[in-house]
């Protein structure tokens, strides 16, 4: 490999790059002072003959809910930045590190991954600020992998890692014209990961193309499935993908003619479209958030008991720190849904057990039943509108969505570009069951492949306001 691809090279140009475009978009809330030193460590090993896989000093950004050993772990939140690091970094971490990647620096995010107060704007955190769109500086990256997905819009890193509840990997993705892929929960390990939900987190690749999303998925769950190996040319002849309407489209104009056109790539790759399906309201708001409130105060608590003595342990702790802090932390949003998950009363509560039941009857059963009964081997829809202006008085301004039923199952979701409204990024989301992944990311470069052929790459972004 030539110089200009090693570790060290690759690091600077990245740095570079951040220090002239960072400063406009706010994606890396800390960088890691020693990455040009593990790059180093890199060079010299693939210098000697020891490379130790396809990701050999490869740099990649870590969103900011996420262990590292050597760099600060906050979510966002002013309680936790002035801890310890965590001891130990995160099994994902570990293995990034073990496969020769360089961890460039931690994203910013929508403080504690968008679960502290209802009237959010997502990119905002009182740790790391607001994370601006690189297309627009005036609007939305999404949430909650604000900073991962702007940052690999913005060209300061072609790899990042974000996590998912609930479309906090494929909203960002979609927004800022990437890949990103929420494996099936459980794929890859939660422990290490500031939670809010056992039953629907998940960490996953954010990346510009769906091959690096399928390698980057190879190394977080182990390396046993080599992902990339379901990268593999255009033809879809055998394949029958199911179009699922109803809410899930008619929120944007725009949008909507440009999965239209997706539809056609697909069907122009061999695919056969089963169109007009439709999937079950997944459950009321209601029941949504009792599963996410209930889980949250069980899941953080074991979380904080494995950071260093003297910081917060419990809801309690971090919603007096909020309050002490007000002018920072509650500025522009409250804390309501920290207060309920407080006051929830454990997971053998009969209000969780049957929120629980209704959410996977949603959506496990309605994406199951839909793939079963058409013979299907995947979902395709929509992802997001294309991205709302900023609004931190009011909060976002998101008018729908592809994630809801797939968070509640705990099934796989991959959203890749499918094009532009406006000068704004727009994508598609192939959705399938538990452990469809590599079938997901099968479609996904296929589509992407053809779609490129045909309309070329995104543009760079220009990092200009918009109207």
């Amino acid at each position: 490999m030539g110089k200009q691809f090693q570790a060290v090279a690759l690091v600077e140009e990245l740095q570079a790059r951040s220090r002239e475009v960072d400063p406009l978009v706010n994606a890396i809330c800390t960088p890691n002072p020693a990455a040009l030193t593990h790059a180093a460590q890199l060079d010299t090993e693939r210098d000697e003959g020891r490379i130790r896989g396809p990701l050999h000093g490869v740099p990649v950004l870590v969103k900011d809910n996420i262990d590292t050993a050597d760099l600060p772990t906050t979510a966002g939140s002013l309680a936790l930045a002035d801890q310890p690091p965590p001891l130990e970094d995160a099994p994902l971490v570990r293995r990034l590190r073990e496969a020769g990647c360089v961890v460039l620096g931690k994203t910013n995010l929508s403080e504690w991954a968008n679960f502290r107060g209802s009237a959010s704007s997502s990119g905002w955190s009182a740790y790391g600020g607001l994370t601006r769109n690189p297309y627009a500086l005036n609007r939305s990256a999404g949430g909650s992998s604000s900073g991962s997905g702007a940052a690999v819009a913005a060209g300061l890193a072609d790899y990042a890692i974000g996590t998912e509840t609930n479309g906090s990997i494929v909203c960002p993705a979609s927004l800022n014209g990437i890949v990103g892929l929420k494996p099936t929960v459980g794929l890859i390990p939660q422990r290490g990961i500031v939670p809010i939900s056992h039953s629907q987190d998940t960490a996953g690749p954010m990346t510009r193309t769906v091959t690096q999303a399928a390698a980057l998925l190879t190394v977080m769950t182990g390396g046993g499935i080599d992902y990339t190996e379901h990268c593999r040319g255009t033809d879809l002849s055998n394949v029958r993908i199911g179009v699922p309407r109803g809410p899930l489209w008619g929120y944007s104009p725009g949008l909507d003619q440009a999965t239209e056109r997706a539809l056609g790539i697909l069907s122009a790759c061999g695919a056969t479209l089963v169109d007009h399906l439709s999937l079950p309201t997944p459950g009321g708001d209601e029941d949504q958030l009792q599963v996410l409130a209930h889980e949250l105060k069980v899941d953080l608590a074991a979380y904080l008991a494995t950071r260093a003595p003297g910081g917060p342990r419990t809801l309690d702790d971090l919603i007096a720190f909020n309050e002490a802090h007000a002018d920072v932390e509650l500025q522009w949003f409250g804390q309501e849904l920290f207060e309920r998950a407080a006051a929830t009363e454990g997971l053998n509560s009969p209000i969780y057990v049957a929120s629980r039941l209704t959410a996977l009857r949603a959506g496990r059963d309605g994406i199951d039943d839909l793939l079963r009964d058409n013979q299907l081997d995947a979902l395709v829809t929509p992802s997001y509108s294309p991205t709302w202006t900023i609004d931190l008085v009011n909060g976002d301004h998101v008018l729908g969505s592809s994630s809801s039923h797939a968070a509640l199952a705990g099934y796989p979701l991959l959203s890749v570009p499918s094009g532009l409204v406006a000068g704004l990024p727009v994508g598609i989301t192939f959705s399938g069951t538990s452990r469809s992944d590599a079938t997901l990311i099968r479609l996904a470069h296929a589509f992407e492949t053809a779609r490129i052929t045909a309309d070329g790459p995104f543009p760079t972004p220009e990092f200009t306001q918009w109207v």
